[in-house]
C-alpha cells in the first residue's frame, strides 16, 4: 500500500497517507497522518516546496525523512513575479445543455430556492425579525408547499459606524444582494428607525420598489416591539400566497452561480476535494455557468497562478490590488497573513498560509479568471470569478450569496457544521475517515480519491451532478438539518464608534 504521496517532481516533501513510524516510507521519526516529511536534506534557510511551489523556508537543517511542520518551517511574505494572461485556457462549450428545475424571476435571474426573507438594517431590530420568522413554523407553512421557509437575516452592526466608506457600503451591498436575491421571493425589511443604516437610504440608493413582495417597517413608527412583530406577521401572511404561486420550471445550468468555499481544511483539501470541486467548476463554466472563489487571505501565495489565468491585465491587477490591501490591513492591525491557518488546519497537516492557499485555489479549476469583485458586489462576469472576502467562512459565504450565488459548495477536512440560506450548501469531505465519522453532515466523499482509487474527474462529475439535483430542490444534508439561520454574518469593516 502506498504510504506517501508526492504532488510534483519539484517537491522536496511528501505527505504521509497514514501515520508513519520510524523506518516506514523513509521516515526517521513518527509522522502524523497528513503531515509532511522531507525527501532529501533541506538546509537552514532553503525553500520548502509542495505543489511545485514554495510553501515556506527551513528554520533549521532538516534531515531526509524528518517531520516538516511548524517547528522547522517558517512563513515569509510572498515575493512573486507576476505574469498576466499567460495561462488562459480556451473554454470548450459543453456538447449539450444540462438542465435543472429552478424558479425563474421577473428579473430574468433563476433561483434554486423560494424563501421569504426578513432582513434587518441594524442589530436593534434583530429580535423582532427572529420573532416574526419563528412564528412561521412548518405547520403554518404546510399550505404553501412552494415556499421553502421564512428566514430572519440578522446581524450585529448597522449603527455606531460611519455613514460612508468601505464598511457602510459593504453592509448596504449585502442587504441589497439579499433583498434582490433570486432565491428570495418576498422581503420584509425591519429597522429600529434612528440607526445609521437607514432603510430609506438603501431603497433610494439601489432603486428598490416597495410593493406586495417588498415591504419595510421600523419599530419606532410601528409603536414598539410587540406591535412590530404583529405587523410583520400580518404582512408576511399576505405575501405567502403570492410567493407560493411561483413554480419550478426547466432552466439551463448556465443560470447557476456557485460559491466555492472551504473550511476546516487539512492536508487533503488541496489533493482531493478542492481539485474535484475545481473540475466541477470547469464543467459548470463549460455550460455557461459561474463559479465564484473568495477568501482573499486564502489565495495569498497562490495569486500568481490566478493572474496568469486572468483574461485581461485589468482583471489581474484588480486581484493584486486586493492582495496589497490585505497586506496593509493585517499589518496595521498588528497581524500577519500567516495568522490564517487555524489550530485545526495545523493539526490536519497544513503549516503555512502559503501551503493552505495553494490547496484552496484549486477550487477554481483551470478556466480563465473573468472578473474580480468587491465584497458582496454583484458578480456580472460569467465563468470563473473572484470576490474579495476574509477567510472566515460565514462572512465569506454571506458576501458570495449577496453577490448572487444560488448554491454553495463547501469542502472540509476536519469537519464542519456549516450551512447557509437562502442558498443551500453542499459539503464535500476531503478524507474517508472524517466522512464516515460525520456521515450525517457530508454530502460527497472526495476521500475516495485516496482510499478507493477514484479519480479527481470522477468525484468532480459527482459534485457537478449533485449541484444540478440540489438546484432542483433536493435538500443537502446541511439543509435537511436546518443549518443556515445563524450563518448570515456581514463583514464588519472599519471603526465601531
Amino acid at each position: 500500500m502506498q504510504k506517501t504521496i508526492r504532488l510534483s517532481k519539484a517537491d522536496n516533501v511528501v505527505t504521509a497517507i497514514t501515520r508513519l513510524a520510524p523506518g516506514e516510507a523513509g521516515a526517521v521519526e513518527h509522522i502524523p497522518r497528513g503531515h509532511k516529511l522531507a525527501t532529501r536534506p533541506i538546509a537552514k534557510g532553503d525553500k520548502v516546496r509542495k505543489y511545485a511551489q514554495v510553501i515556506g523556508y527551513a528554520v533549521s537543517d532538516i534531515a531526509a525523512g524528518a517531520h516538516v511542520h511548524t517547528h522547522n518551517l517558517e512563513f515569509r511574505p510572498v515575493e512573486a513575479e507576476y505574469e498576466f494572461s499567460t495561462n488562459v485556457t480556451p473554454i470548450i462549450p459543453a456538447a449539450q445543455a444540462d438542465m435543472f428545475m429552478g424558479y425563474r424571476r421577473a428579473s430574468g435571474r433563476v433561483g434554486t430556492r423560494n424563501y421569504i426573507a426578513v432582513l434587518t438594517s441594524v442589530n436593534c431590530s434583530a429580535t423582532a425579525a427572529r420573532m416574526i420568522a419563528a412564528y412561521f413554523s412548518p405547520d403554518r407553512l404546510a399550505g404553501f408547499p412552494n415556499v421553502d421557509g421564512v428566514v430572519a437575516f440578522v446581524h450585529g452592526t448597522g449603527c455606531g459606524m460611519a455613514g460612508s466608506g468601505d464598511g457602510f457600503e459593504a453592509l448596504q451591498r449585502v442587504m441589497w444582494g439579499y433583498a434582490r436575491h433570486p432565491n428570495v421571493g418576498g422581503v420584509l425589511m425591519t429597522g429600529l428607525g434612528c440607526e445609521m443604516n437607514q432603510i430609506d437610504w438603501l431603497v433610494e440608493a439601489y432603486g428598490l420598489t416597495p410593493g406586495p413582495l417588498f415591504q419595510t417597517m421600523n419599530i419606532q413608527d410601528a409603536g414598539g416591539l410587540r406591535k412590530t412583530v404583529d405587523l410583520g406577521i400580518r404582512r408576511i401572511e399576505a405575501m405567502l400566497p403570492l410567493v407560493n404561486d411561483v413554480q419550478r420550471q426547466p432552466c439551463p445550468a448556465s443560470e447557476l452561480m456557485v460559491a466555492l468555499q472551504c473550511g476546516g481544511s487539512d492536508a487533503w483539501s488541496g489533493i482531493t476535494a478542492n481539485p474535484a470541486v475545481g473540475y466541477a467548476c470547469d464543467l459548470l463554466v463549460a455550460q455557461g455557468g459561474t463559479g465564484v472563489l473568495a477568501e482573499t487571505p486564502e489565495i495569498y501565495g497562490a495569486e500568481h497562478l490566478l493572474t496568469a489565468r486572468a483574461t485581461t491585465r485589468e482583471v489581474g491587477d484588480r486581484l493584486l490590488g486586493l492582495i496589497r490591501w490585505w497586506e496593509d490591513y493585517t499589518a496595521r492591525n498588528l497581524g500577519s497573513m500567516d495568522n490564517n491557518p487555524s489550530p485545526g488546519n495545523k493539526t490536519g497537516g497544513l503549516t503555512t498560509i502559503l501551503e493552505k492557499s495553494l490547496g484552496a485555489a484549486a477550487k477554481g479549476g483551470t478556466t480563465p479568471l473573468t472578473g474580480v469583485f468587491k465584497y458582496a458586489e454583484p458578480v456580472t462576469a460569467r465563468g470563473f470569478a473572484f470576490m474579495d472576502s476574509p477567510g472566515y467562512d460565514p462572512v465569506s459565504v454571506t458576501g458570495q450569496i449577496a453577490s448572487g450565488c444560488t448554491l454553495v459548495v463547501f469542502t472540509t477536512g476536519r469537519g464542519s457544521a456549516f450551512g447557509s440560506k437562502p442558498a443551500p450548501t453542499l459539503k464535500v469531505a476531503t478524507n474517508t475517515e472524517m466522512f464516515q465519522r460525520l456521515t450525517a453532515d457530508m454530502d460527497v466523499n472526495a476521500g475516495r480519491i485516496l482510499t478507493d482509487g477514484a479519480s479527481v474527474e470522477q468525484i468532480g462529475h459527482e459534485i457537478y451532478q449533485a449541484w444540478l439535483r440540489l438546484a432542483s430542490g433536493m435538500p443537502s444534508k446541511s439543509e435537511a438539518q436546518g443549518l443556515g439561520d445563524y450563518e448570515f454574518v456581514p463583514w464588519q469593516i472599519g471603526a465601531v464608534m
